[in-house]
């Protein structure tokens, strides 16, 4: 009797678990999509963004370098109001939040506002779609650091995609010696076309280690948190070099006498919308990693590198010849194959946990017919115990 009762607890112990489980799972499946959402917004906004502001007169590398971190306070919203306004959670903000988080915050920031600041460099030499697409050459040092960091599995579908972006890229350095624009000399193409490739290998060590800390962080709220200390600590970093480069005057005199399109537009646009989108961006970013891992992630970005590329010709005008037609094709081609590896991988998935959940409750249900087999036993020893003593 006793046993039974023992598995009726584990079975029903069991159940709760397996909802515990699967709750957050439906909810990581809304989330994943709402980040990556943020991320496609962002991204194309913000790159579109940063190259306006080049085109209509701003000129300080510094100030791009400063907008992409800036806007870290919009953070204390997403790690606040659950908690204090909407009541959505019981966790205290910070909560967990140790010295080695924090300490890997600060360290990463720094390394992103370095990384943003060759970005800005390549951003005011290349068009918009050259300076996308070499961003996809880090995708391969992702796939090579996340094996050596966080032990990724190398799979046919991350390596093909990985081959088809990086061959996109190359076809497109290949065939990148007319794409400079007017008045551009080649010297200032080729510091912008390294500074680019220099921001995406930074973006490729950024994604697996941080992946790998991640591994010790609970919730997406904390994911949040760490962000804010890395933009913070970026900020940091490009304040100083506005305040040695006079990056905060240089700001005013481009907003008053520079700009073409007059101060109003570069405070609102140039400015405010690049400090937003930026932060969407990166915010979004911390969040592919935390749902996913470091190559996914990585991956994502990258498929969004032909709509940025799109936007740029749309926008801007950009030479869009045949080097970059294939080159964007090659894009969409790995993206494509990947999801549909993703595909496949989660279809096999829930196949083996259907046939694991059937033969759990099979198992289940021979342990209950053999409990009930010994109640009745009992019972019979019972009534014949019980004939013996009258007798």
């Amino acid at each position: 009797m006793s046993d039974v009762r023992v598995n009726a607890d584990q079975q029903e112990e069991g159940e709760q678990q397996q909802n515990l489980v699967k709750a957050p799972v439906k909810r990581s499946l809304g989330l994943l999509i709402a980040t990556y959402g943020c991320l496609f917004v962002g991204s194309i906004a913000s790159s579109l963004l940063a190259k306006y502001y080049f085109v209509h007169g701003g000129s300080s590398r510094w100030v791009s370098t400063w907008v992409q971190s800036a806007g870290f306070p919009l953070l204390l919203g997403l790690i606040y109001f659950p908690y204090f306004v909407f009541k959505t959670t019981k966790r205290r903000p910070f909560t967990r939040f140790t010295h080695r988080h924090l300490l890997f915050s600060v360290v990463i920031g720094l390394i992103l506002g370095f990384n943003n600041f060759l970005f800005s460099w390549g951003t005011s030499y290349l068009p918009v779609s050259t300076s996308s697409l070499l961003l996809s050459t880090q995708l391969i040092f992702t796939l090579i650091l996340s094996v050596i960091i966080v032990k990724q599995k190398v799979t046919f579908s991350n390596l093909n995609c990985v081959v088809l972006l990086t061959l996109s890229s190359v076809l497109l350095a290949l065939g990148s010696s007319q794409d400079k624009p007017a008045g551009l000399t080649k010297t200032k193409y080729f510091i912008g076309f390294l500074s680019t490739i220099g921001a995406g290998l930074l973006f490729a060590l950024y994604l697996p280690v941080t992946e790998r800390v991640y591994r010790s962080v609970y919730c997406y709220a904390m994911v949040m948190e760490m962000q804010l200390v890395m933009e913070f600590s970026a900020t940091v970093f490009a304040t100083i070099g506005m305040a040695f480069d006079g990056g905060f005057k240089e700001m005013v005199k481009e907003a008053n006498q520079v700009f073409t399109k007059g101060p109003t537009v570069y405070w609102t646009v140039a400015i405010f919308a690049n400090v937003v989108t930026w932060q969407l961006c990166f915010a979004a970013t911390s969040g592919m990693v935390y749902l996913t891992s470091g190559i996914t992630g990585g991956i994502c970005m990258t498929a969004l590198l032909a709509m940025n590329v799109i936007g740029g010709v749309v926008v801007y005008g950009d030479a869009f010849g045949g080097v970059k037609i294939v080159s964007t094709v090659l894009c969409i081609w790995g993206f494509s194959s990947y999801v549909y590896g993703i595909y496949v991988k989660m279809k096999k998935d829930e196949k083996n946990e259907k046939e694991e959940e059937e033969k759990g409750h099979s198992g289940m249900k021979t342990v209950e017919d053999g409990g009930e087999m010994e109640v009745e036993m009992g019972k019979v020893k019972d009534d014949v115990a019980a004939a013996d003593e009258r007798v």
